[in-house]
């Protein structure tokens, strides 16, 4: 019988956005069907809160200090062994749809910024084919297959998009209603947007595969990543007049502040647009209009994706090869979009970023009941799962193990989130464990902070974590017993370090 894969990634999407987890805006029946038909998993954590490190760590099923690309900006050799290295050699076909981002997009020698422009679709990392997009539609920094395609079959629709720049230039160019940073109208149709782009390139790959075909498909879609520039038809669906402030919004700045200083330094420093701790710049006051608007976006952009992925999954169907396939479901980081008065991301450990969807929806022949898997788990985790559902074997390099398929198994008490990178002159270097329902980091020495600073939440009793614990005399044993269990139990790393190459 043959095997099937089809992995699904979203970028920089909140798991509370979805209607499975709770998420009361968005419609997402098709995402929502995955889950219920599937294994869902509370807690699954990425191992870092930004792009190109988690992705990696979706790839190798390893943790970004031994894969090495511990920030944007760091490229994972091409060669270095990999998911797509190992079902390629087991016979798969294998493909990349979408956004891939394990080499700098600000970096022009690499093969993701050069393969548009010559016509290459690979091979490449093991994926006999790949068809790459990012944020816009426009021929930026980067040229990828879709601004490509837009520029020769479309060229009128390429000024919709928002360009995606960084710094105080158009990055934080005002739109929309409010003047919201990156947020822009966009006329383009639907089935032109990169959401269906990607959607549809991995129907024509898939419909040229034999019946009896062996397959791994990655379909990553951009969104809902910023700039917000969703199609218009799309963005009707949402009044952001209409919308109430997220839950995780204090509700002005005097509240935002008196919780962020009660954070490490860069909390408060970042959202006073004091310091640049990534590529992203944060403006200096978002203000809930700002905020409700934004979100109005994303709500789109999410029904979008949902609806993009009802398409793969009905032409599955039409093959007959639905329910015999493993289906994955996940994104890489998750965006603040609001809470803590505060957009975009960064090196901030809490659930909005941190805490991620991840869905297996197996194919029937395995067995597997349906439900909900509350151990702690994380995107190292994904590999080796996909390995074990292909019926190979699991590489010792790779750290992760196949996911739980129910609650309780032995060894599944812990699971980390790190970042590592000095951006713009600001290092920072954080550990965070998650474990019996407690959020700690802990951060590192240096030009910032001393190396005893951090972070401690209860995550039943503040679920945005407001509240930091870490100098409560009334949880000082708690914080030791978890800091003592983070060092004790930190994977393992590489030796040497890989060179940043780029900010992004």
């Amino acid at each position: 019988m043959a095997r099937r894969i089809l992995l699904i990634t979203t970028d920089q999407q909140r798991r509370d956005g979805l209607g499975f987890a709770g998420g009361g805006h968005a419609r997402t029946p098709v995402i929502d069907a995955l889950a219920a038909r599937g294994i869902e998993y509370s807690q699954a954590r990425n191992q870092c809160a930004v792009c190109m490190p988690a992705r990696c760590t979706i790839l190798t099923g390893q943790h970004p200090r031994m894969h090495g690309v511990t920030s944007n900006g760091i490229a994972l050799p091409a060669a270095h062994p990999s998911l797509a290295h190992e079902l390629k050699a087991a016979g798969f076909a294998t493909a990349l749809l979408g956004k891939a981002h394990f080499e700098p997009h600000a970096a022009k020698d690499f093969f993701e910024n050069t393969a548009a422009a010559a016509n290459d679709c690979g091979p490449h990392r093991g994926f006999d084919h790949m068809e790459l997009a990012g944020h816009t539609g426009r021929a930026g920094r980067s040229l990828f297959h879709y601004p490509k395609w837009l520029a020769e079959n479309h060229a009128e629709m390429v000024a919709g998009f928002h360009e995606y720049t960084a710094g105080g230039s158009p990055s934080a160019r005002g739109g929309g209603d409010t003047g919201a940073p990156q947020v822009a109208r966009n006329p383009i149709p639907i089935a032109l947007y990169h959401t269906h782009w990607t959607a549809r390139r991995t129907r024509d790959w898939l419909s040229g595969l034999a019946d009896d075909a062996d397959w791994f498909c990655w379909m990553s879609f951009p969104d809902p990543h910023h700039p917000w520039d969703v199609p218009d038809v799309a963005r009707a669906r949402f009044d952001w007049r209409e919308l109430p402030p997220p839950p995780g919004y204090p509700g002005s700045v005097e509240a935002c502040e008196a919780i962020l200083r009660e954070k490490p330094w860069h909390w408060l420093a970042w959202y006073r647009g004091e310091a640049q701790l990534n590529f992203e710049v944060p403006p200096a006051y978002v203000p809930a209009e700002q905020i409700r608007e934004v979100n109005a976006v994303v709500h789109a952009k999410n029904e979008l994706i949902d609806e993009a992925i009802g398409e793969v999954m009905a032409d599955l169907a039409a093959r007959g090869w639905a329910e015999e396939t493993d289906v994955f479901f996940t994104t890489d980081h998750g965006e603040l979009q609001g809470d803590f008065g505060m957009l975009f991301k960064g090196p901030y450990h809490v659930d909005a970023l941190t805490r991620v969807p991840l869905i297996w929806r197996p194919a029937a022949a395995a067995g597997l009941a349906a439900g909900e898997v509350t151990a702690p788990v994380g995107h190292v985790d994904i590999a080796p799962t996909i390995l074990a559902a292909a019926g190979l074997e699991v590489p010792a390099w790779m750290q992760g193990t196949p996911l739980p398929t129910t609650d309780g198994p032995a060894g599944r008490e812990r699971v980390y989130t790190e970042w590592r990178d000095d951006f713009d002159g600001n290092e920072i270097t954080m550990t965070t464990l998650v474990r019996d329902d407690w959020l700690i980091t802990c951060y590192g020495a240096s030009n910032r902070y001393d190396g005893d600073e951090g972070e401690l939440y209860r995550l039943s009793e503040d679920p945005h974590q407001w509240r930091n614990l870490w100098d409560d005399p009334a949880h000082a044993v708690v914080k030791d017993d978890l800091l003592a269990d983070l060092r004790d139990n930190l994977p393992a790393g590489r030796d040497e370090p890989l060179e940043k190459v780029a900010p992004v």
